[in-house]
């Protein structure tokens, strides 16, 4: 008769953020550190897919964080990851780190990989271009304009009135001193409110 495998937890620890996932890019770590540094709690994060939460992109607006991760396939299968500055979502704006990738195995789940995330200094006279008063909901809306998604769909995710999405979009219009949401966006990029 077989005896059941054992259950073994791996417990994380860092004094840098850090995040864990498996094979299947869902997260299994988030340590307070990276709560402090993206303003998301744990207990949003984990089970999530990475890349969901996440949402990294590249400074130069490529996509990293994805469903297909080619990074983290190339480190479960035992590949070298360079470090790499990348733009990450937290809760009211886009954050520059630098984010380092590591490979281990773990005897019950298999292949786990850990980002270690820094938070980046930006270049000289860049400071003002992350700097904003949006609220995190006035953030949230902003992220949806970027995707497209219309004012009425917009209250009907974020379960508000239709009139609110609209008040919140001319809050940051004004915030953003624009005059049409395209500009905005244009405006939240340079800002490094959104990616590039």
């Amino acid at each position: 008769m077989r005896r059941p495998l054992q259950q073994i937890t791996i417990d994380f620890r860092s004094g840098d953020a850090l995040m864990a996932f498996g094979p299947e890019l869902r997260i299994d770590a988030w340590n307070e550190e990276l709560e402090q540094l993206t303003g998301i709690p744990a207990a949003e994060a984990i089970g999530r897919p990475c890349w969901e939460v996440l949402g990294g992109v590249g400074e130069g607006g490529a996509v990293i964080c994805h469903p297909g991760c080619s990074e983290a396939r190339l480190a479960r299968e035992g590949w070298p990851i360079q470090s790499r500055r990348i733009l990450i979502r937290t809760a009211n704006r886009w954050k520059l780190v630098t984010m380092s990738t590591i490979a281990a195995v773990s005897a019950d789940r298999g292949p786990v990989c850990l980002h270690l995330f820094r938070n980046e200094t930006l270049a000289a006279g860049s400071e003002r271009a992350t700097t904003s008063h949006l609220t995190a909901r006035q953030q949230e809306v902003l992220e949806l304009i970027a995707e497209g998604v219309p004012a009425k769909v917009i209250a009907t995710r974020l379960g508000i009135a239709e009139g609110t999405v609209r008040n919140h979009i001319r809050a940051v219009l004004v915030e953003l001193g624009s005059h049409s949401q395209l500009e905005a966006l244009a405006e939240a990029r340079r800002r490094r409110l959104l990616p590039p």
